[in-house]
C-alpha cells in the first residue's frame, strides 16, 4: 500500500468544507491513473500485484498487459480555496470488490463513471448503481487509442440520457482530468439551480367574477 505523503504543504487548518467525489468503472479503466494524474497530494493506493490466484475471477480481456489492481480505493485531495477542499476517492472494478461500492457511494456529491470504449459494457453496473442510489453523474471516455465511436453510439450503447454530459479525456494527463472534474461540478451546479429553481410557477388562475343578483 502506497500512502506515503508528499512533500507539499499540508492541508492548511482554515478548510473546513470537505466535497466528495468518486470515479467509478470497469476492471483496466483508468481509475487509479486519473486520481494520480489529478491529486495535489502523492494519493494513497491499495495496488496489489496481480497473480495467478485471480486468473479466474478477473477477466483481463483487453487489459492482458495489466499487472497491478486496486482492492480497496484511491484517494486523492484538491484544494479548492482555503476553506473547501475536494477529495476524490477511486473505486475498485474487479466484481469481486463491487460490496465497497455502496460504502464509497455514502457523502458523495457525484460521481465520474470512466469507459474504455472498446469495453463499454463493462461499465453497466457503475451507471446502475449511481442511478439506484440517486447520485449525479458523468461519463468520461478515456483514450485507449481504440475504434472511434460518436457521441449518439455511445450514449446508445451504456443507455444515457441526453441531460448526462458526456466528454474525452486522458487520464494520464492532469489537465484532461481537471477538465472532466470541471465538467462535473458544472453539471452538479446545474442540478443545483434547477431544484433551486423549484417547477415553474404558473400565474393562478383568478375565479371570473360573480355579477350580483338583482335586488327584488
Amino acid at each position: 500500500m502506497d500512502s506515503a505523503t508528499s512533500d507539499r504543504a499540508a492541508l492548511q487548518a482554515t478548510a473546513d468544507n470537505g466535497l466528495k467525489i468518486v470515479v467509478v468503472g470497469g476492471f483496466g479503466v483508468g481509475k487509479t491513473t486519473m486520481v494520480r494524474s489529478v491529486s495535489e497530494i502523492r494519493p494513497l493506493n491499495t495496488e496489489e500485484t496481480m497473480t495467478r490466484a485471480g486468473e479466474a475471477v478477473d477477466h483481463l480481456d483487453g487489459v492482458q498487459s495489466k499487472t497491478s489492481t486496486t482492492v480497496a480505493f484511491d484517494f486523492g485531495r484538491i484544494s479548492l480555496d482555503e476553506r473547501s477542499v475536494l477529495y476524490l476517492f477511486g473505486a475498485p472494478g474487479q466484481e469481486r470488490f463491487w460490496f465497497l461500492w455502496d460504502r464509497l457511494f455514502s457523502g458523495t456529491l457525484g460521481a465520474v463513471v470512466l469507459v474504455d470504449t472498446r469495453r463499454l459494457a463493462d461499465s453497466w453496473y457503475a451507471i446502475d448503481r449511481l442511478e439506484h442510489h440517486g447520485t449525479p453523474f458523468i461519463v468520461a471516455c478515456n483514450d485507449f487509442g481504440g475504434p472511434l465511436h460518436t457521441e449518439q453510439q455511445i450514449r446508445e450503447a451504456l443507455d444515457l440520457s441526453d441531460d448526462v454530459p458526456l466528454v474525452e479525456c486522458d487520464a494520464r494527463d492532469r489537465s484532461s482530468s481537471k477538465y472532466v472534474l470541471i465538467t462535473l461540478v458544472e453539471h452538479l451546479h446545474a442540478l443545483a439551480q434547477g431544484r433551486a429553481a423549484g417547477p415553474s410557477t404558473a400565474r393562478p388562475e383568478t375565479a371570473p367574477e360573480k355579477t350580483p343578483e338583482p335586488t327584488p
